[in-house]
């Protein structure tokens, strides 16, 4: 058995932390931010490595995930006109702050229905 962490929690950090989980807890966006973490790619690349998520629900994501400065969309003028999406530096730090949290699931909740 480990030991408590005898950190004070004040206020603010509750109110930081309720923040990030009413971004990450929104259904699709750890696949979707995982899924660009290896670099731009198109959304039917997206759609492709996210499993189960319809056309309007990765579009509505992909913008939100836009608006919150976590994903850049850039345009590339080309013929037919070719549309990208990547992670920000934001969503590169945000991917590296849930890192540790899919390693504790990864050793805690590999055999169970969480």
């Amino acid at each position: 058995m480990t030991e408590a962490v005898s950190t004070a929690v004040d206020e603010d950090d509750c109110h930081r932390i309720l923040r990030a989980i009413a971004i990450i807890g929104i259904r699709w966006t750890g696949p979707i931010l995982l899924a660009g973490a290896r670099g731009a790619r198109r959304f039917k690349e997206y759609r492709a490595l996210v499993p189960g998520i319809s056309d309007p629900q990765l579009t509505l994501r992909l913008k939100q995930l836009q608006e919150r400065g976590l994903i850049a969309r850039t345009v590339v003028p080309s013929t037919p006109v070719r549309i990208t999406y990547a992670l920000t530096p934001d969503g590169e730090e945000l991917i590296a702050a849930l890192q540790p949290l899919a390693d504790w699931s990864g050793r805690n909740l590999r055999h169970r229905n969480a």
